[in-house]
């Protein structure tokens, strides 16, 4: 049987992100869904969510003090090719740099820095909170299904600025262009929450479950 972990590591509420995950794999057999902050599951998984609520260098500090987790991630992702899926700071992470209260190396997958949202309209709020429509930039497996002006979920005031822009899959205008997903190889990143994001969201999961890279 298929198991998908989704990563704990004390960075936010998993408990909607569980039970979004567990009712898709439901829908679509796709197997178990288990909740683990051990580096064993994370090696046995054949698939990968990182969640992550808060700010980038406390987060990136939190999965390193859990001994052998980011390296069991790692592992599996980069070289045993597991499909990866990145959650608002869990997607961040995966660039070169955040720069949030202080400079703190990412895990360097996606080439790039997380930066502070600046809107060209300065009566735009950061941060940038509530519903915003995707415009899809590349087409890829876990998209499928999902159109251009689909609504998610965001609440965020930093934002990913990728180098390769192949390698951004889909972004939102907040008064200039916000990543909202990316993605190469068996990796993908949403700054969105796809559990809190209602029918687009719950199909993106479902895509992620079923996608065989």
């Amino acid at each position: 049987m298929s198991l998908t972990v989704l990563v704990d590591y004390d960075s936010g509420n998993l408990h909607s992100a569980e039970k979004a995950f567990q009712r898709m794999a439901a829908e679509g057999n796709a197997g178990e869904v288990l909740v683990s902050s051990r580096p064993e599951d994370v090696a046995r998984a054949d698939r990968i969510v990182l969640p992550g609520d808060g700010a980038f260098p406390a987060c990136r500090r939190a999965l390193g003090s859990y001994g052998g987790l980011f390296e069991a991630i790692e592992e599996a992702v980069t070289i045993r090719a597991r499909p990866f899926l990145g959650i608002c700071v869990g997607m961040q992470m995966m660039a070169s740099w955040g720069r949030e209260y202080e400079s703190v190396a990412g895990f360097g997958w996606v080439a790039g820095e997380v930066i502070r949202i600046v809107p060209a309209d300065p009566h735009l709020k950061v941060p940038h909170m509530g519903w915003n429509d995707l415009v899809l930039d590349h087409p890829h497996p876990v998209l499928a299904g999902l159109s251009t002006g689909d609504h998610a979920y965001f609440v965020h005031s930093y934002h990913f600025r990728v180098e390769n822009p192949a390698q951004r899959l889909a972004h939102v205008d907040y008064a200039g262009a916000v990543t909202a997903i990316v993605g190469r190889d068996t990796m993908v990143g949403t700054q969105f929450h796809p559990e809190k994001s209602q029918a687009a969201g719950l199909r993106l999961i479902g895509n992620f479950l079923a996608w065989k890279p």
